[in-house]
């Protein structure tokens, strides 16, 4: 398959330099106005010298370190080391710790490999811009498979890692046997179908590529930022989901922690993937049907990069669905990885859900149209239950 990693055009690239100043002017102006009401909240922050017990505890795993090219990567390892190989890629800004909920149930039946990605948690953090290039990202993680002594590996990725995902699995594909992306449209689509609703939304993101203040803006109100990404553990008042808020204000307390995995996206909306074949991997993209910061369309669309593919979507679930709905999330993905399924769109939920998924497209109901048609095509009449044609918002035609 030839699939080599692109630039972005010429007016692409104008675009978003023009985009991270704008939106540097309005972030800055927005936050001196903050500053001036209260500045002692502004610049409060807690001092974090302690991991808390969640983050270097042997529960999930054991934790191992391997260095490659003089950058030391951090890992949590579970499983029988002669079981199939899973590469668990968190997202931003997280830690391996994102994948509490699956290590365990994953590792029954394989040898599990939670990595913090380069610039995260406790692997190496190196703050040049350069070292987070997409090629070097890929191959660095390759190399990393390969330390397990395994010809392949079936890669989940979430967020930035299933970005991540994305890249090996079409640059690399002899080495990866399944991928599952959660909460993660293919890369020519990613950043194009950014919402506006989160902490870190598509203002933030332009406004990210700047020098040295993303870092500074991370850091406000004692990391207030953590508090607004991980709602859904805020609202349980439990103990270990204040520890696991905890553990990642600790993961991310200092200035240098922000900077690698800001890098991030210093580099990668700037590259595509170019192909003129489909992903011939067998994928699985999960989402939450109320995910703020990703579309439904953009899943749907992502896969039209994929020749075998299946999409399931969590109910209730926003952007982090393995840890709002770890059950549900978990069989799903042990269903996908035991054995095959037919290739199809998941109906199995409520009208109540169809109209979700309408209503995500509404903006773009004859692309919809297309797309329906082509997965109906391609899958040889195997999507039957699905919407044949979308009428318009609300309604279908079965």
């Amino acid at each position: 398959m030839d699939v080599k990693i692109v630039r972005v055009s010429f007016c692409e690239i104008t675009k978003l330099h023009i985009l991270s100043f704008i939106y540097g002017i309005y972030m800055i102006t927005m936050r001196f106005f903050k500053w001036a009401w209260d500045p002692k909240k502004f610049f409060g922050m807690r001092y974090r010298d302690k991991p808390p017990i969640c983050l270097v505890d042997n529960s999930l795993g054991k934790h191992s370190y391997v260095k490659l090219k003089g950058i030391k990567f951090h890992y949590v390892e579970a499983g029988k080391k002669d079981r199939p190989l899973i590469l668990l890629l968190h997202g931003f800004p997280e830690c391996w710790l994102s994948w509490r909920e699956q290590i365990i149930p994953l590792s029954e039946n394989y040898r599990v490999v939670a990595v913090d990605l380069k610039g995260f948690g406790d692997s190496d953090k190196p703050t040049t811009t350069r070292s987070y290039k997409i090629e070097v990202l890929i191959d660095e993680l390759r190399q990393f498979i390969s330390t397990f002594d395994v010809d392949n590996c079936s890669i989940i990725g979430h967020d930035l890692g299933g970005l991540l995902g994305w890249y090996i699995t079409a640059l690399h594909s002899e080495i990866v046997d399944k991928f599952i992306a959660i909460s993660s449209p293919h890369p020519n689509y990613y950043w194009s179908k950014m919402n506006g609703q989160t902490a870190f939304d598509d203002k933030w993101m332009h406004f990210s590529r700047l020098p040295f203040l993303p870092e500074i803006d991370a850091l406000k109100e004692d990391l207030s930022v953590i508090n607004d990404t991980f709602k859904h553990l805020q609202m349980n008042q439990g103990t270990s989901e204040k520890n696991y808020v905890e553990a990642y204000k600790y993961a991310f307390s200092r200035r240098e922690d922000w900077t690698g995995p800001i890098n991030y996206y210093r580099n990668l909306p700037f590259v595509r993937l170019q192909s003129n074949e489909q992903i011939g991997n067998q994928m699985l993209l999960i989402v939450g049907n109320t995910d703020p910061s990703v579309s439904l369309e953009s899943i749907i669309q992502s896969s039209e990069y994929s020749a075998r593919f299946n999409i399931k979507v969590i109910t209730g679930a926003q952007h982090f669905p393995h840890q709002e709905k770890p059950d549900d999330v978990n069989n799903i993905i042990l269903k996908f990885l035991n054995g095959p399924e037919k290739l199809k769109i998941d109906t199995s939920q409520t009208k109540g859900l169809v109209s979700t998924w309408l209503g995500s497209l509404s903006s773009t109901v004859k692309y919809g149209n297309q797309v329906f048609d082509a997965v109906h095509k391609r899958t040889n009449g195997v999507v039957s239950s699905l919407p044949n044609r979308v009428l318009y918002l609300g309604q279908t035609t079965t």
